[in-house]
């Protein structure tokens, strides 16, 4: 069996934690190299998951470790853009941890660079692949619950990162919406099918942070009259609070757990299926079969599943976002 050569920029927490021990184990990749600032931690990681070689510079890497075909960039969101442009250019198929970049200009520079040099581009939205989203998601495509009107969306939880450089704007270019806003908005307009929008407005609070926002509310009207309501903060006191219901003419649902009703006959029934397993960890999971859906599109097998190009709408609408916080005015959307 030909293996897909993969090489890892940025060896955090969610690399360790996530992305080498789930590659590890698939039987169609190899982990040809591996890559971080910090040399030793590099070398420990690679001896540890048998990884033949490892770099401190990404140019190192990219120049000497040719048979790589595809990248994950899983660094501060600083040194996104810089990495993924130099490993398109070098001919790799490239997977960047959420944000794609610090702001919409960074982000669209990528998704040039990706579009001109033919190469494939995901950015990591893995709330996609949860099996209650994917499951309330068509429910939706599929016209079941009608004409959708309204989403009310969010995600309390503390910051996932202790790192000083999470809360410097010039390094992660924004607060709690580029770190869990943005998973949030991209599940909402991805359910919707992103449709045009027309306006939105926002409003921030630096409750425990001074340069980022620690809380972010937002509203996203479109063009077709339906509403995006979302929520997002480190600072209000919960325990990973994670939701999504979604109102429609003749139907809602929910996730986080799965709950589907639909009117039928007069009558307002439950019809979330009853033989769907959900995973013991749906987080996980989610990982899982983002990194296999990845593997598969560079192997052509399948189309991308969560695009460049859906990553810079997004981005889009976060540009507004932090422009209607910064001026207290609803922002019509261009």
């Amino acid at each position: 069996m030909k293996k897909t050569k993969i090489g890892i920029i940025g060896l955090g927490g969610i690399s360790q934690v996530i992305h080498l021990p789930i590659l590890s184990k698939f039987k169609d990749i190899e982990i040809v190299s591996i890559c971080d600032m910090d040399y030793s931690k590099a070398k420990t990681l690679a001896h540890k998951h048998g990884i033949k070689s490892y770099y401190k510079s990404p140019d190192d890497m990219l120049k000497n470790e040719e048979q790589i075909e595809a990248v994950l960039v899983a660094t501060n969101t600083d040194a996104h853009k810089d990495i993924a442009i130099k490993s398109i250019n070098a001919g790799k198929d490239v997977l960047v941890e959420r944000p794609l970049a610090r702001n919409y200009d960074e982000a669209k520079d990528v998704v040039n660079v990706a579009k001109k040099r033919k190469r494939k581009l995901m950015v990591g939205m893995n709330n996609r692949f949860r099996t209650d989203v994917i499951f309330a998601r068509n429910f939706i495509r599929e016209k079941e619950l009608g004409d959708i009107y309204y989403i009310k969306a969010g995600w309390l939880k503390a910051k996932s990162s202790d790192k000083k450089w999470s809360t410097e704007k010039d390094k992660s270019g924004g607060g709690v919406m580029l770190d869990n806003g943005i998973a949030i908005l991209d599940i909402g307009l991805w359910m919707l099918g992103f449709p045009e929008i027309k306006s939105v407005s926002a409003i921030t609070y630096y409750h425990n942070t001074k340069s980022v926002e620690d809380t972010c509310i937002a509203t996203i009207k479109f063009k077709n009259g339906s509403l995006l309501s979302m929520e997002s903060s480190w600072s209000m006191l919960s325990n990973d609070f994670f939701y999504c219901d979604v109102y429609g003419t003749t139907g809602s649902t929910r996730i986080n757990p799965l709950k589907i009703h639909k009117k039928m006959s007069g009558s307002l029934l439950d019809i979330t299926p009853k033989n769907v397993k959900m995973p013991s960890n749906l987080f996980k999971s989610s990982y899982e079969l983002e990194l296999s859906s990845f593997i598969s599109a560079v192997q052509g097998k399948s189309q991308l599943f969560s695009t460049g190009e859906d990553a810079l709408k997004v981005m889009h609408v976060i540009e507004s976002i932090y422009e209607s916080a910064k001026s207290g005015k609803e922002i019509a959307f261009k």
